[in-house]
Order: structure tokens, then sequence, then C-alpha cells
């Protein structure tokens, strides 16, 4: 496996696994490389140290990261916790958040997608909805 450090255009780093460098560009030239926080596929190759992915060779420590960078894992790791610890419920979220509230459904966490109209009124009603802007890598399944 090579490990290559990638790019997109803006400017958000992060890494990519491809068995060959023919790999990465097959896969690029497809567009199948996307950036994990905004989905960019205009994504650009950095210089770095070649590193193989070994079976039982020891992990080697990641170079101290820039401020930005550090927002960004950072960033990335809430989001993935709150993924793993609320419910989907897809464009019934409005539906649903009114049923927990008047006790007609079991209070859990949920999550979905709501128009800006459907947000007001739930706020209006007295409940209380955060948006979350997920990167479009994280939309599909938990790995």
């Amino acid at each position: 496996m090579k490990v290559l450090d990638l790019q997109c255009p803006d400017g958000h780093r992060f890494e990519g696994w491809f068995a060959s460098a023919d790999d990465f560009e097959s896969q690029l030239s497809r567009k199948l490389v996307e950036c994990p926080m905004c989905g960019a596929t205009e994504v650009s190759r950095l210089p770095s140290a070649p590193r193989l992915n070994l079976s039982g060779a020891s992990e080697p420590k990641p170079a101290p990261r820039n401020e930005a960078e550090q927002w960004q894992a950072h960033a990335m790791r809430a989001i993935r916790e709150v993924l793993e610890k609320t419910e989907n419920v897809g464009d019934r979220f409005a539906e649903e958040a009114r049923r927990m509230h008047y006790n007609e459904a079991p209070s859990r966490n949920i999550r979905g997608v709501a128009s800006a109209e459907d947000a007001r009124a739930l706020v209006e009603e007295g409940i209380d909805v955060m948006p979350l802007p997920v990167p479009a890598a994280l939309k599909g399944p938990l790995q």
C-alpha cells in the first residue's frame, strides 16, 4: 500500500491509501478520489517522504500538525462521534422531533434533514434543533 499526502483546492489536507502510484492516477482521473471535508474531486498530491504500510511494521509517529489541521481533525472526530451516537431518521426529522417532543415516540438522539422553514417551525414550537454540516465522506456508512 502506498500512503499519499493529498490536498484539495480549499487547502484541506488528508491521506489516501492506494495499491500503487498508477492506481492513484487512475482513480484521480475517474474522479474517485475526493476530499473528506468538502467532497472536492480536484485533488493534488503533496510532496512527502515515501511510506509503505507493511503488516507487522510499527506505526510511525505522525508529524506535528499546524493549527488548521488540528482543528480539522478535531472537527472530524466530533462529527463522527455525533453520527455514531444518533439515529438517522432522514427526511422524517421534523416529524420525528415533534413526535418525541409531544411524547408520542420514545426520546432519543436523532439526526436527519429538515428544510430551513421546518427548522424555524420546530424552534417556534420550543423544540431545540441544531444544524450539523456533515462532510460528504461521512454521509455514507461509517467504517
